[in-house]
């Protein structure tokens, strides 16, 4: 979606084993305009005839098979890939982009979700006199203040709060942020600002108030042969075993770095106020941020080998997990690393001997930089014809004539829910309206349209149409990347599974044994790379009951209440029996998954032993919360009031 613009009425295929971009002699029309950001300025207006309708896959692979030779080939369809044949397109560049899997699958789907200029980095910078790193942050900033301008209904600016717990450090982080503030020059956001002790509470009321002396604030915002004279590799952390093909003697150039990030409810922090940690204990930074409204917490910047499918290890949740219980308030939080930060984060254009052109390192912020760099090398090394880059100032695909009000809109001409209507202009911005386009209706009086894949998110079916017709090709792009649900609760994204698989092999045409397939692979994605694993993992592991004698004595209680024939497990009947008699119904199959959860030997019963285990790795916070134990202490609770019982999902994904 990031560059439609640039390359309708030529040709775009994603998912599953390769994707194309051709830029073939035409790129559409660009809007003639000056950004409120100092040296962001907009594209040259090109005027050409656009296609309405996307070229379908077959006739993208068609086209691929029968052009002699592009311009520039790239390999990687990430960030910077994208971004790369965006500059290029835009040149006049007949432009071809391959990508192994669905696009940005990989390090850039996995990301802390921060546009920001790299603080930290600024730090290393004056303390060891490292120009480059100060380079760094400065072209950061720059591209920082072109995104926001050029995507404002995907990037906004974020207040991150730096909690001071000692007062000799108020004033060394505070001169830290002014030169940050500096370094941002005209392009500073908004100015950083010092708060009192109960200022920062009132803002960030999860805070631990012992010793908190006060805050600062600041912003953030292969299928066959194809020929051309170039190839730019841009595979992020395969970098390197793309340039070995090439020559098998090149020493690496890039080192990888993995982080885990995981989802927490969004109570662990305010809505409009992020959160930032720069002294852990093993000396990397943790960022705490709101998102999606959920809370986000993870660091980056650990040494890993390289993998297509990176599984967060129990290690690195309960370090997150660990640093994030210094800072938060004990009312919210109950119950041997190298220094990672020397990896470099600048990037690197490398041209090997055979003219093959490499753009390494650098993060999401500088994707357009990144591109504009390895454009420029590749048009340089093989002579190729074409202008400057005007990628500063175009604006992205829904930027155009999106405002904050357009979800109004939306309500009112489709009858969406506001909620789902401002979760569609934010992330498709003015292409919100064809979304809404296609949404079914409801049967009910309101909403009208929009039925949603679950019920406490906003994501309807009609983005999963919406996202085939642009390429989508598997339920694991749709579930983790055309929407957010994988990476916001893994228990509602296998609900709504069946359901996307349905529509995809509906518009796609899928057999009954490839829709099987499908749902295997979503199923597995979600056990093995989004958390499922790990949780199960951690109750098996600190299976040992360590409760006091009181608290056992009351779970065991409340497990009594659902165990009536004192048999010593309960299944799915006996929570029928609770629920029917303070008259509420919970479907079977979620009745199902929720026992499952629990169920670690998998008879299809819970016995006290695993609800007691359960409750105990609860309070030692190896893992945040249940739905079996949500549902059994709202039920305890509500069999003397007759009460409803909400059974929230817990537990996002990593």
């Amino acid at each position: 979606m990031a560059f439609q613009k640039a390359v309708k009425g030529t040709a775009l295929i994603g998912g599953g084993a390769i994707a194309t971009v051709f830029g073939l002699s035409q790129f559409s029309q660009y809007r003639n305009k000056h950004g409120t950001f100092v040296h962001v300025q907009a594209a040259e207006a090109v005027p050409v005839p656009v296609r309405s309708q996307y070229p379908t896959r077959e006739q993208q692979i068609s086209a691929l098979r029968s052009t002699d030779e592009f311009d520039v080939l790239i390999i990687g369809g990430g960030a910077t890939g994208c971004g790369c044949a965006l500059d290029a397109v835009t040149r006049g560049l007949k432009t071809a982009l391959l990508e192994r899997d669905d696009f940005s699958s990989g390090t850039s789907s996995r990301s802390t979700k921060l546009i920001h200029g790299g603080v930290r980095y600024l730090q290393k910078a004056i303390m060891k006199l490292d120009f480059e790193q100060y380079r760094m942050v400065k072209e950061a900033l720059e591209e920082r203040a072109n995104l926001l301008e050029i995507a404002p209904h995907l990037a906004a600016p974020l207040p991150i709060m730096l909690p001071v717990y000692k007062w000799w450090q108020l004033p060394y982080y505070w001169l830290g942020i002014k030169l940050y503030d500096l370094v941002a020059g005209s392009q500073c956001l908004k100015s950083s600002y010092v708060l009192s002790k109960s200022r920062a509470l009132e803002l960030f009321p999860m805070l631990r108030k012992d010793e908190l002396v006060g805050a600062i604030v600041y912003y953030d915002g292969q299928e066959f042969d194809v020929r051309a004279k170039c190839v730019i590799n841009a595979t992020g952390p395969f970098t390197d075993s793309v340039r070995k093909m090439d020559d098998q003697e090149v020493p690496n150039i890039c080192q990888p770095s993995a982080g885990v990030h995981i989802v927490m409810p969004g109570y662990y922090s305010p809505g409009n106020m992020g959160l930032l940690d720069p002294a852990t204990s093993d000396g990397r930074v943790i960022f705490f941020l709101p998102w999606q409204k959920m809370t986000i917490a993870g660091t980056t910047d650990s040494p890993t080998d390289v993998t297509s499918h990176p599984i967060p290890t129990e290690e690195d949740i309960n370090f997150i997990l660990n640093e994030v219980r210094n800072y938060l308030s004990a009312d919210v939080e109950d119950p041997n690393s190298k220094d990672t930060q020397s990896i470099s984060r600048n990037h690197v254009v490398n041209i090997s001997d055979s003219g093959l052109v490499t753009i390494a390192g650098g993060k999401w912020t500088t994707y357009r930089a990144m591109a504009q760099d390895a454009v420029d090398a590749a048009i340089q090394a093989h002579g190729l014809k074409a202008g400057s880059s005007k990628t500063i100032g175009l604006p992205l695909e829904g930027a155009e004539h999106w405002s904050p009000t357009l979800y109004i809109r939306l309500v009112q001409d489709y009858g969406l829910e506001s909620e789902v209507a401002q979760h569609l202009a934010s992330t498709y911005g003015d292409k919100a309206f064809e979304v809404a386009k296609i949404a079914q209706v409801t049967g009910r009086r309101w909403p009208v349209a929009g039925k949603r894949l679950v019920s406490e998110f906003p994501y309807i079916e009609a983005e999963v149409v919406y996202a085939v017709k642009e390429y989508a090709r598997t339920a694991v792009d749709v579930i983790s990347r055309r929407t957010r649900l994988a990476f916001l609760n893994v228990q509602a994204a296998e609900e709504a599974l069946p359901r996307v698989v349905d529509i995809m092999g509906k518009q796609l045409g899928w057999s009954e044994q490839k829709k099987k397939e499908e749902l295997e692979t979503a199923k597995k994605f979600l056990y093995f790379e989004m958390g499922y694993k790990v949780k199960s993992d951690q109750l098996i592991d600190h299976s040992e009951i360590s409760l006091g004698p009181s608290d056992i004595e009351r779970y065991k209680k409340r497990f009594r209440m659902f165990d009536k024939d004192k048999k010593g497990f309960i299944t799915i009947l006996d929570v029928q029996h609770v629920l029917e008699s303070i008259s509420m119904q919970i479907a079977e199959n979620t009745l199902h998954d929720i026992l499952s959860e629990v169920d670690l030997n998998k008879n299809g019963q819970v016995e006290l032993d695993e609800f007691l285990q359960l409750m105990s790795a609860i309070h030692k916070g190896y893992i945040s919360e249940s739905r079996l134990a949500v549902l059994m202490k709202t039920a305890e609770e509500n069999l003397c009031q007759r009460g409803v019982i909400p059974v929230d999902r817990s537990g996002g994904g990593v």
